[in-house]
């Protein structure tokens, strides 16, 4: 049995994806009135209005243990800012579970992978922990619109199980082994993303946001390698595509982010209006001090903290990155 841990978009479109090869799952959402809302109404009443439900094949619940207990394969989809309060209500042990995470950010206090945080936290053996990456928004999963995800775990075998269970008409899976570099990269784009947002809003025209983005790309694998020295292949779809459809898409919320602040909005007034997580805010402080201790070149993630935390003018940190490309 599959559980799914979390209530937003993107967890409301996992569980669409999975639901086409299940005969029922379970989930986990906090809040019992929206429980009994999408009930009633057979949707989300938050996210995602246009993806319809057969609700008898799901069984929901506001307690994660009961969830939890039920399921053996699990679904993390909860934004990262909220992952470490929401787990902290476990009073199960999941060390035997296995879990995918579709978290696209960091754990900010600790500044850990996800994967890594749920290794060390519950001691769930990398084994039976994987990674959703890809270029996927969770708009296009609820229109049916051709999707492709790539579901890493450093056990291909269980990759490509996993594969099999969130392969449909209308979404493709290709497993891999590359666990930290397809986190890693996942968590990068967002950065990236609200770069592009930010260079939108202050007229920078699309030859430069090219430049952007592949001086991007060399950031995210420079990174990868430092962290993990394995043969990866950065243009293929889970680093490339996830980079080039976060930073280009209206539906991301990261661009939509970066554009606010490109227009002169603060990081709070930007987040009050938006009523939704931008990951790569989070992200860019997360790699920053991760990479205090790695040491490698990455000016645009160095711009991005400077503006969205030492309050440095977009303005004037965009055009210093500038002269930093090629």
């Amino acid at each position: 049995m599959i559980g799914i841990l979390g209530s937003g978009s993107w967890a409301t479109a996992l569980a669409k994806i999975v639901l086409t090869n299940a005969d029922d799952i379970n989930w986990y959402i906090r809040k019992q009135e929206t429980i009994d809302e999408f009930i009633e109404n057979r949707r989300n009443p938050n996210h995602l209005e246009l993806a319809y439900f057969d609700t008898s094949k799901i069984h929901f619940s506001n307690n994660i243990n009961q969830v939890i207990e039920q399921s053996d394969v699990l679904i993390l989809a909860i934004p990262s800012p909220y992952i470490k309060q929401s787990l902290d209500d476990i009073n199960i042990d999941i060390s035997k579970k296995k879990i995918i995470s579709a978290v696209k950010g960091m754990i900010a206090d600790e500044n850990m992978r996800v994967t890594e945080y749920l290794h060390s936290r519950y001691n769930i053996p990398y084994e039976h922990i994987g990674i959703v990456a890809g270029p996927c928004h969770a708009e296009e999963i609820a229109l049916e619109r051709l999707s492709y995800l790539t579901i890493g775990c450093v056990d291909i075998n269980q990759s490509n199980e996993w594969c099999k269970m969130m392969t449909t008409k209308y979404v493709h899976t290709t497993p891999s082994e590359d666990v930290v570099g397809l986190e890693y990269s996942s968590v990068m784009k967002n950065i990236y993303a609200i770069a592009m947002g930010m260079c939108k809003s202050l007229r920078y025209g699309d030859n430069f946001q090219a430049v952007l983005l592949t001086n991007a790309m060399h950031e995210i694998l420079r990174f990868a390698q430092a962290s993990s020295n394995i043969p990866r292949d950065i243009t293929h779809s889970g680093y490339l595509g996830d980079v080039l459809v976060t930073a280009y898409s209206n539906f991301s919320r990261n661009r939509q982010f970066g554009q606010m602040i490109g227009m002169g909005y603060s990081v709070k007034a930007a987040q009050t209006e938006m009523e939704m997580v931008a990951e790569g805010y989070y992200g860019t402080k997360a790699i920053y001090l991760v990479n205090k201790t790695l040491g490698v070149e990455l000016p645009i993630v160095d711009a991005m903290y400077q503006i969205l935390y030492g309050r440095k003018s977009p303005k004037n940190t965009i055009k210093e990155l500038t002269q930093k490309f090629q």
